[in-house]
């Protein structure tokens, strides 16, 4: 059976944007599809931009989907780039009819993306492993992930999650990379080749966090995890400020000195009105290599001692969601670009992960605060 246009177009239809997460058939990336009568297959794609650092990832997909058609010989893939109208048509498809817009997709009434706004209030808890293993554990269960790396002067989850590749930028809006299946995002990749430090004031990190939330194209994520620096600074306010239904996330060890600072970073949602998810217990126990003894290394109960004292400053239940053990492999997975929960999921700072993300992931069922579109009916 020879191959036909029609067959060729449905293979492309299961070809996904790596950026974009949605089908190129569906985003006008298809130019051209030309067969010869001895099976070859002639495929043209338009990337967004020039130098697409998806272009091999693109071409490597597409080959491999026309080449599962019968009758196929030989695929080949030429690349073109779209035009500026094509783009501007495409940002379009991808905003809605009203165009491109700097509205914080998040902060609208209508969002049904639950954000988590992890702090710390000191730095060296492990509050951005914390949040890379949460991001990775959701994905993993079939959420749509997105991680925003507020921390601008500590940015480490890109490394932590093996992001190497810089944003894509489409007109005015920015393309994510993906890794884990998690799209991320981090002042780290706008900089300059080096490890050299960002030096911005207020008003610079509070422009910087909504480009970040307006300018980015997160699709339609299911859960956002904004990493946040350690303390009460500019960015923590700035998140208050532009993402009021932002759910805090603390991040503390046992150890009380930890614990005290830790209440002050969950005790600005009196001042902002936020709510307090919870409170996670990094570094709470370490397995004994001989027995199955637990050895305190960092003390015991700093976790619980915030959870109650922001219970009582805030008026409304703060609860303890876990307590995270010891693990070098944790560290090492974040060195290497390889979370824990993935690559070792029976561990038992993995298990404890995954569960905390799995209570993290469930929706109330209350019906607070939506618009449920209702009308009266005449008489």
């Amino acid at each position: 059976m020879a191959p036909t246009p029609e067959l060729v177009t449905a293979a492309l239809a299961k070809v996904n944007d790596p950026e974009i997460r949605r089908p190129i058939t569906e985003l006008d990336m298809v130019k051209s599809i030309d067969i010869s009568p001895d099976g070859a297959v002639r495929v043209g794609i338009y990337l967004t931009v020039a130098g697409c650092p998806m272009r091999d990832t693109i071409t490597r997909d597409v080959t491999a989907a026309v080449s599962a058609i019968s009758g196929v010989a030989r695929v080949a893939v030429e690349m073109d780039v779209m035009s500026t109208e094509q783009r501007k048509v495409l940002q379009t498809k991808l905003r809605g009819d009203r165009g491109p817009e700097k509205e914080i997709p998040f902060a609208k009434p209508g969002s049904l993306t639950r954000v988590f706004a992890v702090a710390s209030g000191k730095g060296g808890v492990g509050k951005s492993s914390v949040t890379v293993n949460l991001a990775a554990a959701m994905s993993a269960s079939g959420l749509k992930v997105g991680v925003l790396d507020a921390d601008i002067y500590g940015h480490s989850v890109p490394r932590m999650l093996g992001v190497g590749d810089r944003p894509t930028k489409v007109e005015d809006m920015i393309m994510p990379p993906v890794a884990h299946d998690i799209k991320v995002i981090s002042v780290g990749m706008f900089k300059p080749e080096g490890n050299s430090a960002v030096v911005w004031r207020g008003p610079m990190l509070d422009r910087a966090l909504h480009q970040f939330l307006a300018d980015v194209y997160w699709g339609d994520l299911d859960v956002l995890l904004m990493d946040l620096p350690p303390g009460t600074g500019d960015i923590a306010i700035s998140v208050a400020q532009r993402m009021p239904t932002a759910e805090l996330l603390v991040v503390t060890t046992p150890q009380q000195a930890a614990a005290e600072v830790a209440e002050r970073a969950g005790s600005i949602a009196a001042q902002t009105h936020q709510q307090v998810a919870g409170v996670i217990e990094n570094m709470s126990w370490l397995p004994c290599p001989h027995c199955d003894e637990r050895i305190s290394v960092f003390g015991e109960g700093g976790g619980q001692t915030v959870a109650d004292a922001l219970t009582k400053t805030l008026g409304s239940r703060v609860p303890l969601l876990g307590q995270v053990p010891i693990d070098t492999r944790l560290r090492e997975g974040g060195d290497e670009g390889k979370p824990l929960v993935i690559t070792e999921p029976d561990a038992p700072a993995s298990v404890e992960l995954r569960r905390i993300a799995q209570g993290l992931s469930k929706r109330s069922s209350s019906l607070k605060g939506m618009k449920l579109d209702l009308s009266p009916v005449a008489k």
